[in-house]
């Protein structure tokens, strides 16, 4: 992807984030700004010939959907292994069903029950903020319609092209599910459910789905160390400043320049960076559960490794 499209693409996201950050402080409804918009807003302005960009409709739509779902059984389950495998599963069933390729939309099923959100607030944020979001890419996209049609021979052999297709293949899901317990019982011993965290659920959905192409895939032991880097900024930027455009904007800058200098396009890392912006008490206990989540994916990547690396994918 050309430099310029990546330096005006990240600065795009930065303002998108800053004002829906001030939005949700000046209305103090938190979810406006939903975490993984910034993974999402990041990606399809910084790349807009990629696959979530070319798909504004499922952008909106399947976010929204998979979080009404997640309310749903919020309101009729208590966190337990029941209620996570059916917000995670439903989550999944909705991206095949759909054929949407936007897989942030399991981390808006599983948050409401994550951090215990029962208010119907939550999706009508949700579809408010990535319908605003499919708008603005379409426009940006008119506006770059030539330079993004340049981009065309090389859209098939795009690595994260690639990586943002729905899978065809399942040898990767009993992994997968045997992450999920294993993580789920890590919670049960610890008593913190956020070892568990969403955008976790997103990154290994990616890595074992796609494990031939996943950029952490390749990299798996820098994986834990971007993403507990990530968390630690966003709780120290909500500690030092506040809830607000300014914690927003530090997270994000703090984790793209952390995930360019260690080459690593890890999109998802950048939701949690803006995770302590929907915690009511953000503190360093987060840290402290990114990094055993992330080592536990790390640490059951590498025994699946073999495996997953042979099964076949979509392109």
């Amino acid at each position: 992807m050309p430099t310029s499209f990546v330096y005006i693409g990240a600065l795009s996201a930065l303002l998108l984030l800053a004002g829906i950050s001030k939005i949700a402080l000046a209305t103090g409804t938190a979810y406006v700004l939903f975490p993984e918009l910034g993974a999402l807003a990041y990606d399809v302005f910084t790349r807009p010939s990629g696959v979530w960009a070319r798909s504004p409709a499922m952008l909106a739509f399947t976010p929204t959907a998979a979080s009404i779902v997640g309310i749903a059984i919020t309101r009729e389950f208590p966190f337990g292994i029941v209620s996570v495998v059916l917000c995670i599963g439903s989550a999944m069933v909705l991206l095949r069903v759909l054929r949407s390729p936007i897989a942030p939309a399991i981390s808006a099923g599983f948050l409401p029950l994550a951090l215990g959100v029962t208010s119907w607030a939550y999706p009508a944020s949700i579809a408010a903020v990535t319908g605003t979001l499919a708008i603005l890419i379409v426009s940006y996209r008119w506006l770059f319609a030539a330079r993004i049609e340049a981009l065309r021979p090389v859209r098939s052999h795009d690595i994260d092209n690639r990586l943002e297709s729905v899978p065809t293949g399942y040898v990767w899901l009993p992994v997968f599910v045997g992450f999920l317990l294993l993580t789920y019982g890590i919670t049960l011993v610890t008593g913190n459910r956020l070892i568990l965290f969403p955008p976790l659920v997103v990154i290994a959905f990616e890595m074992f789905a796609h494990a031939d192409v996943c950029p952490w895939a390749r990299r798996p032991f820098t994986l834990p160390v971007a993403c507990t880097f990530v968390a630690a900024v966003g709780v120290a930027a909500v500690s030092a400043f506040g809830f607000g455009p300014l914690s927003v904007t530090i997270a994000l800058i703090a984790g793209i320049v952390a995930l360019r200098i260690a080459r690593l396009h890890l999109p998802p890392a950048l939701a949690i960076g803006l995770l302590p912006q929907v915690i009511a008490h953000p503190d360093w206990t987060f840290v402290a559960a990114v990094a055993v989540g992330s080592t536990a994916l790390t640490a059951t990547f590498l025994i699946a490794r073999t495996s997953l690396m042979g099964q076949t994918r979509s392109v």
